[in-house]
């Protein structure tokens, strides 16, 4: 009796799916293509309308626009004069008065979040960080020129009279304002307002090192802030200079409450307790009343920030790109 074996043809995998993946990937690919082109397309139709709304203003003034500091809507001889120096200057001021306090506060907070905190205390510090980004500015500006700014007058004062015998401090913290609005508490509220932005991307950034490198620092025998220097910061290096672009872009561009602590005055002085104004605040305090090549001037302040956001954001992704060359290199 003769037995038969019959081998079954091994059965191939169906293909209905694999063209429908490949159609899916093609859409998607196509997707982001466009979102990304009309993201860049609008922000070019910003730069062309504000430009263009502009034109008479930079017609009229000419580089004086951004190299004069004279700013005369009505003047007594009828010949209206726009010089944005000054603003700019009261942007570059407080905006990096508010870096150098809220970025390594910000850092610090996100450093021990991920590397320090008990778990127990990481949620509930994270709920009051996002609760204080959703907080409106102009509550911020009246905390800051009702509470704030009178009780930073006798601080001010202080400091101002313990560093007046010193050269050169006793120029950048002058004699204060009585009201306390100036540009130092511009910074102040400005601090407050970006550390929430720059803290959560920090820290998300910070968590995203792998626990392997940490693990190799240790084995090596390094402290924990040795572990930091050597292997958190160089990994996360791109995302903090991008967290901390967000909260310069932040800080560049409020309105409200720089408008109600910095002082208005069109003044251009290394006097950080004085008053002064900023781009996007003298933008908001006079756009009401504004009419004609007056319109134009306060819209080619809007024209000149968007550049300087656009310069700092390139400069800032030069210093990473050269970063990252270094970090490459020295890891090969």
């Amino acid at each position: 009796m003769t037995t038969r074996t019959t081998q079954e043809k091994p059965t191939r995998p169906a293909l209905t799916g694999k063209s429908g993946g490949v159609r899916g990937e093609r859409l998607f690919s196509w997707w982001t293509l466009a979102t990304g082109l009309l993201v860049l397309a609008i922000l070019a139709l910003i730069l062309i309308t504000t430009a263009k709304q502009a034109w008479p203003v930079f017609q009229d003034m000419g580089l004086r626009f951004v190299t004069s500091s004279i700013w005369d809507p009505n003047p007594a001889s009828g010949n209206p004069v726009f010089g944005s120096l000054a603003f700019i200057y009261g942007t570059v001021v407080s905006s990096l008065i508010a870096l150098l306090i809220g970025v390594p506060i910000s850092i610090g907070i996100a450093l021990f979040l991920t590397e320090l905190a008990p778990r127990r205390l990481r949620g509930s510090a994270i709920m009051v960080i996002d609760m204080l980004a959703a907080i409106p500015s102009v509550v911020f500006g009246l905390w800051g020129v009702l509470v704030l700014a009178p009780l930073l007058v006798h601080i001010y004062q202080w400091i101002h009279d313990v560093v007046a015998p010193v050269p050169g401090l006793n120029t950048i913290f002058g004699e204060p304002i009585g009201t306390g609005r100036s540009f130092m508490t511009a910074g102040l509220i400005l601090a407050i307002m970006i550390i929430p932005i720059v803290t959560s991307i920090s820290r998300e950034v910070l968590s995203t090192t792998p626990q392997a490198n940490k693990d190799a620092a240790f084995a090596l025998g390094a402290t924990q802030w040795e572990m930091i220097t050597g292997a958190v910061f160089p990994h996360s290096f791109g995302g903090l200079v991008g967290a901390v672009m967000l909260g310069l872009g932040r800080a560049m561009g409020e309105t409200i409450a720089v408008s109600l602590v910095i002082g208005g005055a069109t003044n251009i002085t290394p006097n950080v307790f004085a008053g002064g104004n900023s781009m996007a605040a003298v933008i908001v305090q006079q756009f009401g009343e504004s009419t004609g090549t007056f319109t134009a001037a306060l819209i080619g302040l809007g024209v000149v920030l968007f550049a300087m956001t656009v310069v700092i954001n390139l400069a800032a992704r030069l210093v990473v790109r050269r970063a990252e060359i270094r970090v490459q290199g020295a890891a090969t």
